[in-house]
């Protein structure tokens, strides 16, 4: 292995055993991480220790302070939006309450979203919305939750860019990090409900055909139920 593949190696491990102890109050805010403790504790150098707290900076998780140190931000300062940021958080113990704040922001924003792929989306996003929606079909099934993963995730990011809103598009990313933090943390059925199936469907039909109104109506059933989800699988 190169230096530099071992070099960003070590990179990546050390933001994994960073990021979720921030994340998880394991380093609440106020703490200051120094950077030569950091670096003897994890084994690493000190260039790995300023690479990884630059991708930690970057998402606003931590500030370096001169003659302070490494220290630690408030939630209020977080890029909340970002997906590692978010993957960390659903893997920690206040997953059940960043699962609906994430789930209500999804409620707010992709029916209209769907409406809107009704109303300014062209017939290729409304081809790839519907392979998207029969593949969820296709392996809702079975037990077969990875391959229905992919299409759930393929379908919300075509709705959502079909939008024509660019900020509702960005918000792609956000929606495949909290599906995939339900499938990877359990917090779903082992099987996908079929009625839930149904709706992505019905949504797909009312944006291929126009229909902005009742392709919002649906997209915000499948929303709603899965807040009701959350009641039942992550109280």
């Amino acid at each position: 292995m190169t230096s530099e593949g071992t070099g960003s190696g070590l990179h990546a491990r050390l933001l994994a055993a960073l990021g979720p102890a921030i994340t998880s109050g394991v380093h609440p805010p106020g703490t200051v991480l120094r950077a030569d403790e950091l670096a003897e504790r994890y084994e690493v150098s000190r260039t790995v220790v300023r690479e990884a707290v630059r991708v930690l900076e970057s998402m606003r998780l931590v500030e370096v302070r001169r003659r302070v140190g490494v220290t630690v931000l408030p939630v209020t300062e977080w890029n909340v939006y970002d997906p590692q940021v978010i993957t960390w958080r659903l893997a920690g113990t206040d997953r059940p309450r960043q699962l609906r704040s994430l789930t209500v922001l999804r409620s707010a924003v992709e029916p209209v979203a769907a409406r809107l792929a009704a109303e300014r989306g062209d017939a290729g996003d409304g081809a790839r919305i519907t392979e998207h929606a029969l593949g969820m079909v296709a392996t809702s099934r079975g037990q077969q939750l990875e391959n229905y993963l992919v299409h759930d995730i393929g379908f919300h990011h075509a709705v959502l860019r079909a939008s024509g809103n660019e900020m509702f598009a960005r918000l792609g990313d956000v929606v495949a990090a909290v599906l995939t933090g339900r499938t990877e943390h359990e917090v779903m059925f082992s099987d996908p409900r079929q009625e839930a199936v149904s709706l992505h469907v019905r949504v797909a039909e009312a944006i291929r055909e126009g229909d902005g109104p009742r392709a919002e109506a649906t997209m915000r059933t499948i929303t709603e139920d899965a807040l009701r989800e959350l009641d039942v699988l992550a109280p």
